[in-house]
């Protein structure tokens, strides 16, 4: 454990607190705002011209409550946090297909538009998934890299370098995956540009409140964990 005290003022912590109070609702939190996101994407809205997915108002908050538990708890409670969206946005996927396979009341006149709203497809599934994965993951390790180089300093850059990245490396996998062969190239590079360019926005806005809720739950839980000895494999246990 560091004797230092890091810029807030508190001593910082290679271990989080073997009792967080607000870490299973900051986890909540995140699974529920993924689960959210992915629920109505269906939905294509027209922003000042530009057409994006419903989930846009959503999925950004995913990046800054994955940045949040970065910073607090440590890039291997963010690990954990991760595979829980994955494995949870997994049953949801499954059941709804189990649902959707399940003979419908002689009287019931929605399942086509179950299939249309709550369908999937595999490609869209795959591209959802590892968009997810690849992006998060690389979100959460430059915020912690990012930390431990600048002596907690300076989050705003962090927060913000780490979601240039990681929304930058989602939306180019999930775009190409799920559109490559349907759009031409142009429109594949502007729906990429477009929805990085407003996701990154949307986390630049959100700043002061993420500065509220870092410092909030730093002084709560009694932590500010710095990842200097942590192993980086998103597989890893360490």
């Amino acid at each position: 454990m560091r004797s230092a005290l890091n810029p807030t003022g508190m001593a910082a912590v290679r271990q989080a607190n073997t009792n967080p109070r607000w870490l299973m609702v900051i986890a909540t939190v995140f699974i529920a705002c993924l689960l959210a996101a992915n629920l109505i994407a269906v939905k294509l809205i027209d922003v000042g011209g530009q057409i994006l997915p419903a989930a846009i108002i959503v999925f950004p908050i995913s990046y800054i409550v994955g940045d949040v538990l970065t910073e607090v708890y440590g890039y291997r409670v963010a690990r954990r946090v991760i595979w829980l969206g994955f494995l949870a946005n997994l049953i949801l996927v499954i059941f709804i297909y189990l649902g959707q396979l399940l003979p419908a009341a002689g009287f019931w006149d929605g399942q086509e538009a179950y299939e249309r709203i709550l369908g999937f497809t595999g490609r869209i599934l795959i591209a959802s998934f590892a968009g997810y994965l690849v992006g998060e993951f690389s979100n959460s390790l430059i915020l912690a890299k990012l930390k431990v180089r600048t002596a907690g300093r300076w989050l705003f850059l962090r927060t913000i370098g780490s979601t240039i990245v990681g929304q930058g490396i989602d939306s180019v996998i999930f775009i190409v995956i799920a559109f490559v062969g349907v759009l031409a190239g142009d429109e594949i590079v502007r729906l990429i540009l477009t929805q990085w360019i407003v996701k990154v926005a949307y986390e630049t806005l959100a700043t002061p409140g993420t500065y509220l809720v870092v410092n909030f739950l730093k002084r709560s839980e009694g932590i500010d964990v710095y990842d200097d000895t942590t192993d980086f494999n998103p597989l890893g246990m360490g």
